[in-house]
């Protein structure tokens, strides 16, 4: 079952001067539990195509279409909502709340939602033992290693139990024992819980742990192989 369709988009900036065509005609649907790396060279579009489906980025022209809900016609307000409740991130540079405890930072989500406290502060410990921080609960992240950071964040995109997680170079400030540990923890809530990630990376050893490797060239999309 598609979870998101992309159908002609287009992202184009300074089109008055010199036109750059950041995502050119990208049509691609994704299915509900897939495990997909979107790669390509710097410039290519990734992160561009990742910040259009996420709705924080409007395109030029085309439709992103979430569970059958245009996501560009949607209000400012809206979609800050819509991302809340059905979109999880994953950042390159983590993006913790630096006087947040890891607890605080995956429960503040939940808090935005209007969750119940005993609702919250469960989630919370159920996730932060599944990405191993069991015992770091209460360590801001200036206490983390970034491995352990970018775990912290992956609690967090799963806190609001979205339809799908977007993962933009998350392992790209980590070390190579990092990165195998945070790989090895998103593999397994796909396989274990069919949550959907889609990635965007220059990281080899993500793009081996894909099910799906989509290859943008100048923001078009020139190869789409499914492992």
């Amino acid at each position: 079952m598609s979870i998101i369709e992309i159908k002609d988009l287009t992202k184009v900036y300074d089109a008055k001067s010199l036109p750059v065509h950041a995502v050119n005609g990208v049509n691609l649907t994704i299915e509900t539990g897939e495990f997909t790396a979107i790669v390509g060279p710097s410039g290519s579009g990734k992160t561009t195509l990742l910040n259009i489906v996420g709705g924080l980025d409007d395109p030029t022209s085309g439709d992103v279409i979430i569970d059958g809900i245009k996501i560009n016609e949607l209000s400012s307000r809206q979609k800050t909502d819509f991302r809340m409740r059905n979109i999880g991130f994953v950042f390159q540079a983590y993006n913790l709340i630096p006087v947040f405890t890891s607890r605080e930072n995956v429960e503040f989500i939940m808090h935005l939602q209007g969750k119940p406290k005993d609702e919250r502060e469960s989630r919370t410990n159920e996730l932060l033992e599944a990405v191993g921080l069991g015992d770091r609960m209460n360590s801001r992240p200036n206490k983390l290693s970034g491995g352990q950071q970018q775990r912290v964040a992956v609690a967090r995109a799963l806190a609001s139990k979205p339809k799908f997680i977007l993962a933009d170079e998350p392992t790209a400030n980590l070390d190579s024992k990092s990165t195998e540990n945070l790989l090895e923890i998103m593999e397994k809530l796909n396989k274990e819980e069919n949550i959907t990630f889609i990635f965007s990376t220059h990281d080899q050893r993500v793009v081996n742990k894909a099910k799906r490797v989509i290859t943008l060239q100048d923001g078009a999309i020139i190869s789409d192989i499914r492992n």
